[in-house]
């Protein structure tokens, strides 16, 4: 297996929902679904009380379920995430990577981090059952690839070349659960434009003096609202801008 980051990881991690159901409503469709993870919205409907949507006081507005854009990493002690010298994850972190890319809904890739992650699409002869599971489980997921130099992605995946602010807010809409955002200059610009819900960083126990930093660009003011203990030694951190 070659050496990536999270989102070269995210190989395992993810980020994402299962595809919901679309609903007519006054001012046009609307997605809704069930997620414990997902954003609530005020919504305008003319339906009844369905799965994915409550109801308020006010006559004709409900609150429905959004999907939530999540950044997640592995990264060092010291705060970078460069995995060359922090080796393959442990059997526990592999397979929580494998139950969080098969519960995502999609992951949104810069080209670079695309490309690292396009290793998963083709079995090769030397993986064994768990590498050929989590690539069964990337390859049926939706990708977007945010560039402006690749002209064609592979399978499964949609090139996104302009006005990403509302083709994310776009996703956001038609989709519940969690969608990944992998890479952090991708993230730094996601996070400028107010559009990351949430933050997970993947803490090994390595210090590594070098490379590039979790936050790519200023940190943005964040409160942490869950840790717990991956695998042997890591440590998961997430957080939602305060």
């Amino acid at each position: 297996m070659p050496v990536m980051s999270l989102a070269g990881f995210c190989v395992y991690i993810l980020l994402v929902v299962s595809q919901f159901e679309m609903a007519a409503v006054e001012s046009g469709p609307l997605a809704i679904g069930h997620t414990d993870n997902a954003t609530r919205r005020p919504c305008r409907t003319s339906l009844p009380c369905e799965v994915g949507v409550s109801y308020s006081e006010e006559p004709g507005v409900g609150f429905c379920s959004m999907a939530k854009l999540v950044f997640a990493l592995n990264q060092s002690l010291d705060g970078y995430v460069d995995h060359s010298e922090m080796g393959p994850p442990d059997p526990v972190l592999f397979r929580h990577f494998i139950e969080q890319t098969r519960d995502s809904a999609g992951m949104v890739y810069g080209r670079r981090m695309y490309e690292v992650m396009r290793y998963w699409d083709d079995d090769l002869p030397d993986w064994d059952a768990e590498e050929r599971e989590y690539a069964a489980a990337w390859r049926s997921k939706p990708k977007w690839v945010v560039s402006r130099s690749l002209k064609s992605v592979g399978p499964n995946a949609t090139l996104v070349e302009h006005d990403i602010k509302t083709v994310i807010c776009g996703l956001k809409d038609q989709f519940v659960g969690e969608i990944e955002v992998a890479g952090p200059n991708l993230a730094a610009s996601l996070t400028d434009l107010g559009l990351v819900d949430e933050y997970q960083l993947y803490v090994h126990p390595v210090v590594l003096g070098h490379g590039k930093p979790f936050f790519a660009g200023p940190r943005p003011p964040l409160r942490l609202v869950a840790n717990d203990r991956i695998g042997k030694d890591v440590i998961r951190l997430t957080y939602v801008p305060a």
